[in-house]
């Protein structure tokens, strides 16, 4: 169950990008939007690229006020990422506790932990080193094998966190933890709240297809397309209109092991294997940073109790596409 992350892009592959593509993302359908009625601004951030767009007239206070969401994210970023070798939870990583911990980081893992509970294991963001086991032995060419996965499944276990006034440390030597799979969705969170508190309601901002689209765009609700995991087989034509939601999307095609995507980057943390039902997750929710860890554990619950799960959880919904290309909705999706 990682993550929801794919490959850090370097700058000069982003800077290619911007060139050729222009700074609207890819999910996302503008429609018709005269160029005076918004502000765009996009960088490099978290390991992909982040456009942040504000509907509004006043183009100097919506650049400024880009400016500071900018750097809100920047600032989390060096908080929860655990590429950086100093931020707080590479840290709490390497020295299995960490005291004085960010109320970030410390909300995070409480989030993380009530979800765990909810699905009952299938997601645990104590996943890092199986992860770390996987992609080790996709770098050699090979699979961990089943005496592999079951020794580092021993260090998986989010009841092993423990969390004391502002100290966090782990029950068992050995632990790590990772936040791929709700911190994006948490920093997409706090650049929209930057955004708000300059007096702007009509935003959109998205990293790497994780989105929260609040009040609407020049012409109405935010629309925002849906990715096909199988573009070559599947052309869906698939269009949410948003408004004060988030969305985002996990798929075994966005980092996979083996050709036939059996293999990929999302692990059930309770078996040490990538689930076997579905292609794609995209879940539509009140937060970017729920969307974000609900579409991955929906991909490790699979469609029968994924459903389950979303249909207990207010304002939020589900859009499933399985291995064999079948499409199953949440109820009001």
């Amino acid at each position: 169950m990682n993550p929801n992350r794919k490959a850090p892009i370097s700058r000069r592959k982003f800077l290619r990008i911007i060139a050729a593509a222009g700074i609207a993302g890819w999910t996302l359908h503008w429609g018709w939007l005269r160029e005076e009625t918004r502000v765009t601004e996009t960088r490099l951030l978290m390991g992909t690229i982040v456009n942040l767009t504000i509907v509004g007239e006043d183009q100097d206070a919506a650049r400024a006020a880009v400016r500071a969401a900018l750097e809100r994210m920047t600032n989390l970023e060096s908080i929860l990422s655990h590429y950086m070798p100093q931020s707080q939870l590479s840290l709490l990583n390497r020295d299995g506790r960490l005291s004085s911990a960010d109320n970030s980081l410390l909300e995070l893992v409480k989030q993380a932990h009530t979800l765990s509970v909810l699905a009952d294991g299938a997601y645990d963001v104590t996943i890092k080193p199986l992860v770390d086991l996987y992609q080790a032995c996709h770098a050699r060419g090979a699979l961990p094998d089943e005496s592999a996965i079951r020794k580092t499944l021993e260090y998986v276990d989010y009841r092993q966190i423990r969390i004391e006034g502002n100290n966090i440390s782990f029950g068992r030597p050995g632990m790590q933890i990772s936040l791929d799979s709700i911190a994006k969705g948490y920093i997409v969170d706090a650049g929209v709240a930057a955004l708000k508190q300059f007096g702007f309601t009509n935003v959109l901002v998205e990293a790497g297809g994780d989105l929260r689209a609040d009040g609407q765009g020049a012409v109405g609700p935010w629309k925002i397309g849906v990715q096909s995991p199988r573009p070559e087989q599947l052309q869906l034509d698939t269009r949410f209109n948003l408004r004060d939601q988030a969305m985002a999307t996990s798929g075994d095609y966005q980092q996979f092991f083996v050709p036939n995507f059996t293999q990929h980057h999302i692990l059930d943390p309770r078996q040490g294997h990538s689930p076997s039902e579905l292609a794609s997750a995209t879940v539509i929710a009140p937060t970017a940073a729920l969307a974000d860890a609900l579409a991955t554990t929906l991909m490790v619950l699979g469609p029968r109790d994924g459903l389950s799960l979303i249909e207990q959880m207010p304002d939020c919904y589900a859009y499933l596409v399985t291995k064999d290309l079948q499409v199953i909705k949440s109820a009001d999706s």
